[in-house]
């Protein structure tokens, strides 16, 4: 169980997972506790074949303000592997291979590491009140996957607006570039996103995976390879329990009950 004392929370409803930045004194920007926090976050989520889709948002006045500059230790991880000693996928904001469903519902600043998770996430849902900045080359520092991520998410003009200027945009100017989903009024946003978390639950958990992964793993392939490797994974996902609940349901005219297996 989470406690208030901890630097990430993690709280779980019935399939919907909410993961939550939890240093509001620092803005929840990132320290090494922060990290190690998240990433057992994330890696529970993904392992836990009972919950499907996850939300991330962010305790009091900000989502996430990057690094804790003051407490930088351990940010990118202290673990086997760690950026520092060998540059590799080892979070959620690097790219961890992760299918189910993301839902970021930003409330406020969305600074730096926060905005390198929040690129990855599906669906983006901002209060009014987020902003979304890449700062670093503000102090002389490139920011490196949201340099590969945001020109592949984004037109080339608006990744470069956000990672080579480094001044905040507000949700409004982040949803005309297409990184924000829907904006919404602060005091609706996580009613917004769980809304939206009950709508992807009725979906079939193991269908939506392959859905994401074959968009994921095609983006780099040929159409030939794509659709080979696509058809494949239609067919894995076609022995499942749930297509034939689906394909039962749908003929009995009711609602199908899934099991994500």
């Amino acid at each position: 169980m989470s406690t208030e004392a901890d630097p990430v929370l993690y709280d779980k409803r019935d399939h919907v997972v909410t993961i939550t930045y939890n240093r509001p004194e620092r803005l929840n920007a990132l320290n090494g506790a922060m990290r190690n926090g998240l990433n057992e976050a994330w890696l529970r989520f993904r392992d836990d074949e009972d919950a499907w889709v996850a939300i991330m948002t962010g305790t009091g006045r900000a989502f996430c303000a990057g690094a804790d500059l003051k407490d930088s230790a351990g940010s990118t991880g202290t673990f086997a592997g760690t950026f520092w000693e060998k540059p590799t996928v080892n979070s959620f904001e690097s790219g961890l291979e992760l299918f189910k469903p993301v839902i970021a519902a930003v409330n406020g600043p969305c600074i730096g590491y926060g905005l390198t998770g929040v690129s990855f996430a599906d669906f983006v849902i901002a209060s009014d009140r987020a902003t979304f900045s890449f700062p670093e080359v503000r102090i002389g520092v490139p920011t490196i996957v949201g340099s590969i991520r945001l020109p592949r998410r984004l037109n080339w003009a608006d990744a470069m607006e956000l990672l080579m200027i480094g001044e905040p945009v507000d949700a409004q100017r982040a949803k005309e570039m297409g990184l924000v989903w829907k904006v919404v009024g602060h005091d609706s946003l996580m009613a917004e996103a769980n809304a939206l978390a009950d709508r992807l639950c009725h979906s079939a958990p193991l269908a939506t995976r392959v859905v994401k992964e074959v968009a994921t793993r095609t983006a780099d392939m040929g159409w030939t390879e794509s659709v080979r490797f696509g058809e494949t994974m239609r067919l894995v996902a076609n022995q499942s329990e749930d297509a034939t609940e689906g394909r039962q349901s749908f003929a009995e005219k009711r609602s199908p009950i899934w099991k994500g297996r």
